[in-house]
């Protein structure tokens, strides 16, 4: 495809709701670095219209079942909604193992919402490599609201954090040591806590400890929130949403939001490039050079590290 001659095209058809569009630049935003960067370069000046909600938890906390009530409300509103589902990778395939579209109910069919099932391909922290990139890519085709749902790995949930700007952590009565879970860096990453499953033995005593456990750690600037949901029943969905306005509000009361977007957008594509770079060098003959010396013993991995890096 010549992206030059047909990114506008397409660009305009997403814009008017053109499912093929959005579905033909999501692919290529996916899966070309340097196609998405012709993409993405002329639609980001749209980037302060839209709001990127990160959910993360850990497997069974019933992230789905709640980011179908938020999208559910924020439709009510008039909004396009687009649901980025980061799905652990099959062995097999290479795709999306567990297809986070059957879990949506409520959006089924519904020509406002985007639901778009992710591998994460072995990508650390429970994020697909492009999540951010096709994040930006509906921002500026003209959804109001992205929700990045992700695997929920645990200890390495940071990134979800730094790509969104709401980041809703979900737990459950029973969430386990609260010393190890910060420890795992959740505490930090967390702008609001959710106890979902509300309705089981336990859950006032994992709200209250979490609550106390913030009192340790909170930024004084923002007081974490602790919601108690059930999300089967949705109730107390309301105060989740009303606590991810309240996290809006303050973040654009702030009056740096935009700058710190821009400042961490450049950070982690500069990253990603170089680590595009290094796989291409890695391939390259002189690469399977130092992947040959490493591997034979005779070069360790860290002079190897090097030698891919100077190459580079």
């Amino acid at each position: 495809m010549a992206v030059t001659s047909d990114a506008d095209e397409l660009i305009s058809g997403a814009r008017a709701g053109d499912r093929r569009a959005i579905g033909r630049l999501i692919s290529l935003v996916e899966d070309d670095l340097v196609a998405s960067t012709a993409v993405l370069s002329r639609i980001h000046e749209n980037r302060s219209t839209g709001w990127v909600t990160g959910i993360t938890g850990a497997p069974g906390a019933g992230k789905s079942t709640l980011v179908d009530h938020l999208v559910a409300h924020w439709r009510e509103q008039d909004n396009r909604v687009a649901v980025l589902a980061v799905d652990p990778t099959s062995p097999f395939t290479g795709g999306a193992l567990l297809g986070d579209r059957i879990r949506m109910q409520h959006s089924s069919g519904d020509q406002g919402v985007l639901v778009r099932s992710m591998a994460t391909r072995g990508w650390l922290g429970g994020m697909a490599r492009a999540t951010e990139r096709v994040a930006a890519l509906c921002i500026g085709i003209g959804y109001h609201e992205i929700v990045i749902e992700t695997v929920g790995v645990g200890q390495s949930e940071v990134d979800v954090a730094a790509a969104a700007d709401t980041t809703v952590v979900v737990v459950t009565p029973g969430w386990g040591d609260g010393v190890q879970v910060a420890k795992a860096g959740i505490m930090e990453i967390a702008d609001v806590f959710v106890v979902n499953k509300a309705d089981r033995d336990g859950a006032a005593d994992a709200a209250r400890e979490l609550t106390e456990m913030l009192r340790l750690t909170d930024d004084p600037s923002w007081r974490v929130p602790v919601v108690t949901t059930v999300g089967t029943s949705g109730d107390g969905v309301d105060g989740l949403l009303d606590a991810i306005s309240s996290h809006r509000d303050y973040l654009t009361e702030r009056g740096d939001l935009d700058s710190q977007r821009r400042e961490g957008a450049l950070r982690r594509a500069v990253v990603e490039r170089l680590a595009e770079s290094a796989r291409g060098v890695l391939e390259s003959p002189a690469g399977r050079e130092v992947l040959a010396a490493v591997v034979a013993g005779d070069l360790d991995p860290w002079s190897g590290a090097a030698h891919v890096l100077e190459v580079g």
